[in-house]
Formats: structure tokens, C-alpha cells, sequence
């Protein structure tokens, strides 16, 4: 009984050790001003390891290795998980080993093979099924957040974010404050995207410091709620599709519009320009489109 004590006393000291370094890593997240949905992010994945590691008496940061970090996600890869899914646990896990070796709560960096992605076709909507998800829109709150969000290409969270002062309904010019990574930019609507807007302000009292979309208890568009109400509208349109499909819309349709790929970063808020071309997938049309117009054999001979 006794060495059961002390062996139950030394487990709850050794996840003491393991969790302030975790705790270290959350408030270096929270130091560099990460988003409040990054955290969570970090939570649910870094911290899913950590609670893993704590149950498999694993005593402190240094005693992590790489063996650990793929039975770990050899659990997650048994329980059917996506590629995905799996690849955004990994990516995490890699950032806090990279955190534990920099603050020297280990000696050697633990290193490991991430785990692929299928390449899978994304989401995509044409220019008739975006006509079609526009036309099933039944109130002017949604169809000016479908409009917007296929205009202008921001993110789900950037849209639930924005207040009435954001949007300069005269010029087309929208201000994102805080995107991805905390960085601010500015993205561009177009004339009827614009008249929607004020279509829908007319059903609502505000002023600039309004959240841009309410629920109908006049509280600020959550990110959850967005989706609850795109699915509705996607339902009625008998189109499938997410608000970031609408994302990858807007970036498909405007580069056959002519924009270029510079152009296009800017408004993504894309860090790089590979990240651009990784995002915008060519489909199989433009694909015909491209050889019909420049294949050798029909074309030169």
C-alpha cells in the first residue's frame, strides 16, 4: 500500500514537471498574441499530447522521444481519422518540441516524419452553383455574408470579426484588423456586394461599432452560427459547400477574371506566394480550356 502511495505520488510530480511546461508553451502562444481560435487550437492538439503522455507515465519533457510521437498518431490513424485531421495534430505537436528544445526543457530537439495528406480535389463552387446558393439566400443577412464572403475571399472568422466602421460602403474598401497571425490588411467589394450590404443594414440598428452580421437576439455572428447558416442555405440551393469553399471560390473565379497571382496573395493574406499556387487549384475545364487553346497536335499540325 505504501509503494503504491509513493508510486501514485511520484506519477502526480512527474505530469506536475510535464505541465508547466506545457503551461509555459500556452502563455508563450498567448505572449505572441495568437488568435483566441489558435489557442484553442493548441489546446485541443498540443494539449491531447500532453494529456497522452501524462497517461502513458511519461515523467517530463525530456523523456519525450520520437517513438512516443508516432504511437500517438498511430492511435489517432486507428480511430479513422482524416489525413487532415491527423496532419493538424502532428503540425502542433511538432511546434511544441520545437518550443520545449528552445527553452531547454530538453537537450536534443525530437524530430519526426510528418504524416502525408492525400492530395484531394477541394471545394469549388462554379460560377452557376454560386448563382444558385445566391438565389437560395432568403433573408438580406445572408445573402450579403454569402456575397461578401465569395467577393472578397476573407476568412470565417475575419467576417464575424468585422463592424459596421470596417466597411466603407462608398469606395468598396473593407479592413481586416486582425487576419491570420494578427496581421491587418484591407480587401475590396464590388458594387453589388456593396448595395446587398445596405439592402441588409436597413433591417438593423447600428452604428460603427456594430458587429457587421447579427443573430437574431442582435448579438455578434459567431463562427459556429455562420456555418449553421450556410449549411441551411446550402440545403435549399441543394449545393454543398463551406464558408472557406466560398474562399477558394472568390480565387478561382478571379484569377479566370485576370487577376494575377500578386494580386491575389494580397487580398488571401497569404504569407507567401507558393502558398497562393498550393491554394488556387486548377479544374478539369480550365484544364480543356488550356489545351483546346495551346495543344500542339490540334493547334501546329
Amino acid at each position: 500500500m505504501v509503494n503504491q502511495t509513493v508510486k501514485q505520488q511520484e506519477w502526480a510530480v512527474a505530469s506536475y514537471v510535464l505541465n508547466d511546461a506545457y503551461t509555459d508553451f500556452v502563455l508563450s502562444r498567448q505572449a505572441m498574441l495568437c488568435s483566441p481560435g489558435t489557442m484553442r487550437f493548441y489546446k485541443f492538439t498540443a494539449g491531447k499530447f500532453v494529456e497522452w503522455l501524462i497517461s502513458n507515465s511519461i515523467n517530463a519533457p525530456e523523456e519525450i522521444t520520437s517513438r512516443h510521437v508516432r504511437s500517438y498518431l498511430a492511435e489517432l490513424r486507428s480511430r479513422k481519422l482524416s489525413d487532415s485531421y491527423i496532419n493538424c495534430h502532428a503540425r502542433a505537436i511538432r511546434t511544441l518540441l520545437r518550443f520545449f528544445h528552445s527553452e531547454n526543457y530538453t537537450t536534443d530537439l525530437v524530430t519526426f516524419k510528418m504524416p502525408a495528406i492525400a492530395k484531394k480535389r477541394l471545394l469549388v463552387l462554379s460560377a452557376e452553383e454560386l448563382k444558385q446558393v445566391i438565389k437560395a439566400c432568403t433573408s438580406p443577412r445572408d445573402k450579403a455574408i454569402v456575397l461578401l464572403l465569395a467577393d472578397s475571399g476573407i476568412r470565417r472568422s475575419e467576417l464575424c470579426n468585422l463592424n459596421w466602421g470596417d466597411v466603407d460602403l462608398a469606395t468598396g474598401i473593407v479592413r481586416i484588423k486582425r487576419g491570420k497571425g494578427g496581421k491587418a490588411r484591407t480587401v475590396v467589394i464590388g458594387a453589388n456586394t456593396r448595395r446587398t450590404l445596405l439592402s441588409y443594414r436597413r433591417t438593423i440598428i447600428q452604428d460603427d461599432k456594430t458587429p457587421l452580421f447579427l443573430t437574431k437576439h442582435n448579438t455578434r455572428l459567431s463562427p459556429r452560427g455562420l456555418r449553421s447558416a450556410l449549411l441551411r442555405v446550402g440545403e435549399r440551393a441543394s449545393v454543398k459547400f463551406t464558408p472557406h469553399a466560398l474562399r477558394r471560390t472568390f480565387a478561382t473565379l478571379s484569377l479566370r477574371a485576370g487577376m494575377n497571382l500578386l494580386q491575389l496573395q494580397a487580398l488571401l493574406g497569404h504569407s507567401s506566394l507558393d502558398m497562393t499556387r498550393r491554394y488556387v487549384e486548377l479544374l478539369d475545364e480550365d484544364l480543356l480550356q488550356a489545351h483546346n487553346l495551346h495543344g500542339p497536335i490540334d493547334n501546329y499540325l
